[in-house]
């Protein structure tokens, strides 16, 4: 069986629904790789952006895959380029697109600059809220807690902005 690997999805630029559709197509494509299921899309206050960008739309994506994960990053980081993101992009400023390995089966791993599960994951509501439709009860190696637990722990002030949208992505 392959492994499950969890991708977290971000966009505040442009058109971000239309961004969403192009990464799902763009994953489904993948050699060895199929999805398998996403969450909902949730629209988010921006956290940790300096240009005070507008809200993101965010969600995760379940794929199984036969890629390593070095090739599955190489590959989303393929994807985030096609669909626009600069080479020269800075992680403190808005975005067309970003792709994060959030997850990878049972491993953990840090090497150069890969680490799984993705070292941020755990204080991220935006991460968080959509990973728990996927897998409330997945544990989180290096945090020791589940999905569910580990957003128990966060600020309400920081859940109040992760916003369920109600409109369907074909």
């Amino acid at each position: 069986m392959s492994p499950s690997a969890y991708i977290g999805f971000g966009s505040n630029l442009g058109d971000r629904k239309t961004k969403f559709q192009e990464a799902l197509r763009a994953l489904e494509e993948l050699p060895k790789t199929g999805v398998k299921a996403r969450s909902r899309l949730y629209e988010t206050d921006p956290i940790g952006i300096s240009d005070h960008g507008p809200k993101f739309l965010n969600a995760v994506i379940l794929v199984e895959t036969d890629l390593s994960p070095r090739e599955l990053i190489g590959s989303m980081r393929s994807i985030e380029l096609a669909l626009g993101k600069s080479v020269l992009h800075r992680s403190d400023k808005s975005r067309l697109i970003d792709l994060d390995l959030l997850l990878y089966g049972d491993d953990h791993f840090r090497e150069d600059d890969l680490e799984i599960p993705h070292p941020r994951m755990s204080n991220r509501a935006f991460v968080l809220a959509p990973l728990a439709e996927l897998a409330p009860n997945i544990l989180i190696p290096t945090f020791g807690r589940t999905v569910e637990a580990l957003i128990r722990l966060l600020p309400e002030r920081e859940l109040a902005g992760v916003r369920p949208l109600d409109f369907e992505i074909e």
